[in-house]
């Protein structure tokens, strides 16, 4: 197990602006069950040996951080795993794609479905139906977030993250927000910075969550998610040559591109002291930079 630790993100933006940026290194929680996901799988995985399961099943699509931490995480501690798949077509691409070929290295067993079944994974029918082709299994959600995956998150900040004035985090499914929200103390505010389009989340967030202390910044998502721009990869590798810290395109990076860009813009008093929760997802720079290479736009640096 890898030590986390704040890292102070030393921007020239920042020294001019006179604000204080420190990065929580929650990606070097572990090389393989990285940051948030983590975090999520924690507490699940302890419910799931506890209840007598011995086969994990959950959801994801073709580069997605939870299938790969899951599949490594199951291997780690006993337990067989299956990942319900979007795309049917992703089968034949296996060999080529970098996540879903390492879960599968972990012995992962892959139920590829079509994008219209996909969008079941909630329905109890649909559920159903996966329990009888594999028999008992312990489900964890698309992305990992439920009730025990919040607990985990809730663990993120310490005593020591008091001193700092705001949080800011990436939100995928709205777990790792809520536990944040949920830690965090009284006299600061979290920014969630979503990964996707539309205003569903704060609906997600609200069933793990009974605090104000928080705000969606929802205008950095560059399209939707996993899509980027060259902007934002031109940004995550400046931001790595300046502070030596990687980035992953789908959700840290750009969470930071939206609290530097409110830097620029004067959204901070000076001497204010931002938090960022680097909640890793390196693995998908690989397929990242896959896409990237056939539509002959820049790489991110590795």
């Amino acid at each position: 197990m890898i030590s986390i630790h704040n890292e102070k993100a030393l921007l020239s933006i920042c020294r001019e602006k006179d604000i204080e940026l420190v990065v929580k290194r929650e990606d070097l929680i572990h090389p393989f069950i990285s940051g948030n996901k983590y975090r999520k799988l924690k507490y699940n995985l302890s419910e799931a040996k506890n209840k007598g399961y011995n086969t994990i099943l959950t959801f994801g699509g073709a580069y997605s951080n939870h299938i790969a931490a899951t599949a490594y995480a199951a291997k780690e501690y006993g337990f067989k795993s299956v990942g319900v798949i979007r795309g049917e077509e992703l089968e034949k691409e296996v060999p080529d794609n970098p996540t879903l070929s390492f879960a599968k290295d972990c012995g992962m067993h892959f139920d590829f479905v079509s994008r219209t079944a996909y969008r079941n994974k909630n329905i109890p029918e649909f559920q159903a139906e996966l329990s009888a082709k594999y028999g008992k299994c312990y489900l964890v959600p698309e992305g990992g977030t439920n009730q025990l995956a919040v607990k985990g998150c809730e663990e993120i900040l310490t005593e020591e993250d008091a001193e700092f004035d705001y949080i800011g985090v990436s939100v995928g499914t709205g777990g790792t927000i809520s536990g944040i929200i949920n830690s965090a103390s009284p006299n600061q505010k979290v920014l969630g910075f979503p990964a996707l389009k539309g205003d569903f989340l704060k609906n997600e967030i609200l069933k793990f969550v009974h605090k104000e202390n928080w705000s969606l910044v929802a205008d950095y998502h560059f399209g939707g998610y996993a899509k980027v721009k060259p902007e934002l990869i031109e940004f995550i590798n400046e931001f790595k040559r300046e502070t030596k810290i990687p980035l992953d395109p789908v959700y840290t990076g750009k969470m930071l591109y939206g609290l530097v860009d409110m830097i620029k813009n004067d959204k901070f008093e000076p001497n204010t002291k931002i938090l960022v929760i680097h909640t890793g997802g390196l693995q998908g720079i690989a397929g990242m930079n896959q896409r990237l290479k056939q539509k002959k736009l820049p790489l991110i640096d590795v």
